[in-house]
């Protein structure tokens, strides 16, 4: 009795299984193509590239192609009353489009915009301040990749 009861689950085990491998949808392939921001871009490149491999939803030869552009401004603020912890304020903007080819549109645009600050050290001539930069642009361009991905995988990419 109990061998027929593991063989019934079994079965319908495999029955929902096998009904939920077939309602998989189409899984779009994605291309890098230009991105500006000169070496935020690149960094922006290289994130984005590593994401969608490991993802598998990256193919060169696709006609969907992404295009970006990504930027960084730093701002110096006081936050304090009697000015004694001087804040640089680094704010990280990004327009993202995917171009399909087929269709000569654009179907998806994301944007999005960030800010991080870090207390500055008395003098530029510091490696905190410097290494702080980097690592907040950094930081931000790995949220804006996260981000994305996680937005299209939301969306249709149909031209209108």
């Amino acid at each position: 009795m109990f061998r027929i009861k593991l063989l019934i689950l079994l079965l319908s085990s495999l029955l929902v299984l096998s009904c939920s491998n077939e309602q998989k949808s189409e899984n779009i392939k994605l291309s890098v193509g230009y991105i500006g921001g000169e070496y935020d871009g690149l960094l922006l490149q290289n994130q984005l590239r590593s994401h969608l491999k490991s993802l598998d939803i990256l193919d060169d030869k696709s006609k969907y192609q992404i295009q970006a552009n990504i930027s960084h401004t730093k701002n110096m603020f006081i936050a304090n009353i009697d000015n004694t912890a001087d804040r640089e304020k680094i704010k990280s903007s990004l327009e993202l489009k995917i171009y399909d080819d087929t269709g000569k549109c654009y179907p998806y645009t994301y944007s999005d915009n960030i800010s991080q600050f870090y207390i500055l050290a008395p003098s530029d001539n510091f490696k905190s301040n410097k290494t702080a930069t980097r690592r907040i642009k950094f930081e931000n361009t790995e949220y804006f990749v996260k981000r994305f991905i996680n937005d299209l995988a939301r969306e249709k990419l149909i031209c209108e």
